[in-house]
């Protein structure tokens, strides 16, 4: 469950969460578009989760589907599709509660209006920040996927779940983070939440407990 060394590309990682609290501390950057940021990194995971389940199903075409105690093979576009909607979900409920919270919506524009007008948000500031997370997720998870062979053997239901348990921990701090910018108590909690949120992404293998989920999903599957 708990990493005990940390690899080159780990650094990448520390780096793009730390970039947006050394530009709050100490370029003058405003502290809600570094949340904004980290808002959006659940959007891009998904987007690039999406172009991982792609790559996988154009090597692999089908894959099992577990669900009710018993499997079935699927096509990676069930997946995709299962994983757009579900995770969709999921990413406009954080990304709403967020942009409620802290204010940035415009007035009369809806409440979802953050998770559909996201690309409306990115000044330049926003957009090295975001590139710094595109960069090191890029670094740290997709170019291993196809380097190590990933796309031909990795379940589609472990790909397809890769992104919640980090963004379990962000979607919690990201929401509280939103109340601390509406109090003011900005610059403070964002170094507390860059800090939290490295440490969770270095040292919680989530592949590997995803992994053994799934083997124990097998084995019901195969006594029932």
């Amino acid at each position: 469950m708990f990493r005990k060394k940390l690899s080159g590309s780990d650094l990448l990682l520390i780096a793009a969460n730390l970039f947006p609290v050394f530009g709050v501390w100490f370029l003058g950057w405003n502290a809600t578009e570094a949340f904004i940021v980290y808002a959006l990194e659940t959007l891009i995971v998904g987007i690039l989760t999406v172009v991982k389940l792609l790559i996988a199903t154009f090597a692999r075409g089908k894959d099992d589907w577990y669900a009710n105690g018993s499997s079935s093979r699927q096509s990676g576009l069930f997946f995709i599709f299962f994983f757009v909607l579900h995770f969709g979900i999921f990413a406009a409920v954080q990304t709403t509660i967020f942009s409620q919270a802290a204010g940035i919506t415009p007035a009369n524009s809806g409440a979802m209006h953050f998770f559909f007008k996201w690309y409306t948000y990115i000044n330049n500031e926003i957009g090295y920040m975001l590139s710094a997370f595109i960069v090191s997720y890029i670094a740290r998870s997709f170019i291993p996927f196809i380097l190590n062979g990933d796309y031909k053997r990795m379940s589609m239901m472990v790909i397809m779940f890769q992104p919640y348990g980090r963004i379990f921990i962000q979607q919690f701090t990201v929401i509280l983070g939103s109340m601390f910018l509406s109090l003011g108590i900005d610059k403070a909690f964002i170094l507390i939440f860059a800090l939290i949120k490295t440490a969770f992404e270095l040292f919680i293998d989530y592949d590997s407990l995803l992994r053994k989920a799934e083997e124990n999903i097998k084995k019901k599957s195969f006594k029932e």
